[in-house]
């Protein structure tokens, strides 16, 4: 079966994944109503969510916060309302500071094999855990990360942000 949260895990990973960076380590809560459930840094991004087709009951890293050249445990459990088919898309924002690391926009379900899945993704609910090593050359810095997924049809996913600190306070 093929797990409807890989969406989420995917966003975690590709989080993870962009250009070596992570973007868990620290908490920023702006407000607790867009604050994603559960021991994370990730939060909701600042738009309407009724409409999203991933709901999200929690998402939890173990350890959190994690710290760089540690192994890293992502559980995200919640529903997908819909199928996601081949044509999905993500935006992608990675910030050190003011500087813009990374800004894309990728194939969704080119980018679902880092959880080890593929397209269609079918409706449902389930959890997935994904581990993840955490290079230990991540720069100290502040890091800014927004990611917001798309259907084909340009009908919302999931939008989520986080900012985090490396090394230091």
């Amino acid at each position: 079966m093929k797990l409807p949260l890989s969406l989420a895990s995917l966003l975690l990973s590709t989080f993870v994944a962009a250009e070596g960076l992570s973007l868990f380590g620290g908490q920023k809560v702006l407000d607790e109503a867009t604050k994603v459930p559960g021991d994370n840094p990730l939060n909701y991004c600042a738009a309407e969510h009724s409409d999203d087709i991933l709901v999200l009951d929690h998402v939890n890293l173990n350890p959190n916060p994690p710290s760089a050249g540690q192994s890293l445990t992502i559980e995200a459990v919640g529903t997908l309302l819909e199928d996601v088919e081949e044509g999905a898309y993500v935006i992608l924002q990675v910030k050190y500071g003011l500087i813009r690391l990374v800004n894309t926009q990728a194939n969704l379900c080119d980018q679902v094999s880092n959880v080890d899945l593929s397209c269609p993704i079918k409706k449902g609910k389930a959890t997935i855990t994904k581990d993840v090593e955490l290079p230990k050359e991540i720069p100290p810095g502040k890091y800014t990360v927004f990611a917001d997924a798309y259907t084909k049809d340009a009908k919302k996913i999931i939008c989520l942000e986080a900012t985090v600190q490396f090394g230091g306070k």
